[in-house]
Order: structure tokens, then C-alpha cells, then sequence
């Protein structure tokens, strides 16, 4: 079956394209391109530094901005909310910060102290950016400068103590100083860092030692062990005597007051008696007698009185008080 040529659809080619319409498609291009080059996020721990034709002229915190296309304007984040570390004798796997380690850890952490011993220290440094405009511009390479700070200052500080000071006591003093000589000079040479904290990580002697230095390790905590010991005992025991001794003094000073107001009490007593016998001296004489017999008959037993005059015994039974008390 034949279709005629009248019938098909005719197919129009054009020939030749204006300039004018590759001009239009070109600026249409580039107008979309533009639009899409002049819109940039900036994550929510960083910051934005501007750079127009490589001059710094603006800082930008988190979000969405909008700059020049087509290369006038530059913009470089920097993780200013962010905390970094830098790691030093070890490495952690996993790492995202290409500042953080070292190539070569083991020499950074091979230190001589100030007894002239060796130690493997290994240590790290926390901190923050706060000067984007310093950290990019005033330093070259920041990070590195801040690592070869960091190393320094911890061999300085090494070296200035003992091995025994390094591995027990001296940790938190030695993380004090390292801390604040790290940001004296980061504040010197304007490297734009805040340093947070620097920790202490292992501190060991060499291998070939480390059995050595760690039975000197427990004899030292026997040791202290031992103190602490001793010095609770002294604390439980002296207080205890102590407390003794205060008791038996004031039980004491008690007993010496005590015969003092009764001497007095005495003295007081035989001063009125004797006012009295100095009055009447025969009537105070014969009372005298008779309250003697009257507290010493009661407590008598039967007696027998001998008389040479007596031809007879006569017997004396004791007194009933109530006979006595009558006769006075």
C-alpha cells in the first residue's frame, strides 16, 4: 500500500541560526549559571570568610548568603564553633582533622626529663578557632605552627621536672603549665586559636625499663599505703589519750576542789566551836562530850567496866538512841 507524497508530514529544517539567537541562549546560560553560583550554605559549627578578587572583606556566620559569581567572590569556612584537637605520640583511627596526628609519632613522644631520663609522653591539645580573619591570613599554616608550639612547650616543661614528678604526682601541675604557656604565645603570634584544655594522655618510661619503674610504682604505693595507715592509727589513738587525760585532770582538778571547800567548811565549823568554848569553856566542854557519847554509844557493842574500886563487874549494855536523844 502506497501513501502519496501529499499526504506526509513535511519536516522544516532551518538552514541558518541568527546570531542574535545563540546571543540570547548564551546570556540565558550564563544568567542561570550565575544565579546558581551566587547562593552558599554554611554549616551550623562554622563561619564564613568573603574574599573579593582575594581581599578579605567580610565574615558571615552560619546559613544561607548570597555572593558575586563567577570567581569575584570567594568564600572559605572555617569551624569556629567547632573544638579540635591535636593529637601527639598516638594516633586515633578515625580521624577527619588532617592536623590532628603526626607522621611521626614516636619521635614526639620520646622525651628526656630533667634527671636525665627518658619518657614516652603522650599528650593532647583542645582548641578552638576565634579569629577566622587571623587564623587564615596572619599565619601561614595555623595548625602546624600551633602543633610545633604545643611540642615545644611540653619539652621545655619536661625537662624542667623529674621522671618520678612526670609519671605520679606531677601530671595535672605539668597540664597546668604546658596550658597556659601554649596560650601566651598563641596570643603572641595571632594565630586566631583559643586553646581550651591540654591533657596528659599515657606517660611511661621506655620499654626496656617499664618493668623496673613499675615495681618502684607499687613500692611507692605500699608506701603511701603504709602512711595513710599509719597516720589513721595516730589520728584514732592520740586523740583518744588526749581525751583520757583531759578527763583525769578535771576529775582531778574536781577531787582538789572539793577537799578545799570541805577543809574550809572545817576550818569554818572548829572557828565557831571555838567562839563558843572561848565564851564558856566548861558548858562547850561537857556539850562536847556529851554529842561525842551520843554518836559513839549507839554504835557499841556490850562492854564490861573494870573499876579497882568496884568489888562487882557491871555490865554496860548499849544505849538505844531513843534513851539518848532523851537524856539531851
Amino acid at each position: 500500500m502506497t501513501t502519496p507524497n501529499n499526504i506526509l508530514p513535511r519536516l522544516v529544517v532551518p538552514t541558518t541560526v541568527s546570531p542574535l539567537t545563540v546571543l540570547l541562549s548564551i546570556l540565558v546560560l550564563t544568567v542561570v549559571i550565575g544565579v546558581l553560583m551566587a547562593f552558599y550554605t554554611i554549616p551550623a559549627e562554622s563561619e564564613g570568610v568573603v574574599l573579593r578578587f582575594g581581599k578579605y572583606i567580610d565574615k558571615v556566620p552560619s546559613g544561607l548568603h548570597a555572593k558575586a559569581p563567577f570567581g569575584i567572590d570567594h568564600v572559605i569556612t572555617v569551624p569556629t564553633k567547632r573544638q579540635q584537637k591535636l593529637e601527639f605520640g598516638f594516633v586515633t583511627p578515625g580521624f577527619t582533622n588532617p592536623d590532628q596526628v603526626s607522621d611521626e609519632p614516636e619521635m614526639e613522644k620520646s622525651m628526656v626529663t630533667g634527671d636525665l631520663n627518658a619518657a614516652l609522653v603522650e599528650w593532647v591539645v583542645q582548641y578552638r578557632i576565634t579569629n577566622p580573619e587571623q587564623y587564615l591570613f596572619d599565619v601561614r599554616q595555623p595548625a602546624q605552627t600551633l602543633r610545633d608550639l604545643s611540642e615545644a612547650v611540653m619539652r621545655e616543661v619536661i625537662g624542667d621536672r623529674t621522671i618520678d614528678e612526670i609519671i605520679t604526682i606531677g601530671r595535672q601541675e605539668i597540664e597546668e603549665a604546658v596550658l597556659l604557656r601554649i596560650s601566651e604565645l598563641s596570643t603572641r603570634y595571632q594565630l586566631g586559636i583559643s586553646i581550651n584544655q591540654v591533657q596528659l594522655k599515657n606517660v611511661n618510661p621506655p620499654l626496656p625499663v617499664q618493668p623496673s619503674f613499675n615495681e618502684v610504682n607499687r613500692a611507692q604505693q605500699d608506701r603511701e599505703n603504709s602512711i595513710n595507715l599509719a597516720n589513721g592509727e595516730y589520728n584514732k589513738a592520740v586523740p583518744r589519750a588526749r581525751g583520757e587525760a583531759d578527763q583525769k585532770i578535771r576529775a582531778a582538778e574536781g577531787y582538789r576542789f572539793k577537799r578545799i571547800n570541805e577543809a574550809e567548811g572545817d576550818v569554818s565549823a572548829f572557828n565557831q566551836v571555838l567562839a563558843q568554848y572561848l565564851k564558856a569553856p566548861a558548858i562547850t566542854r561537857s556539850r562536847l562530850y556529851l554529842e561525842t557519847l551520843g554518836r559513839v554509844l549507839p554504835k557499841s557493842r556490850q562492854q564490861i567496866i573494870v573499876d579497882d574500886s568496884v568489888q562487882q563487874i557491871m555490865p554496860m549494855l548499849p544505849f538505844p538512841a531513843k534513851i539518848l536523844e532523851q537524856q539531851k
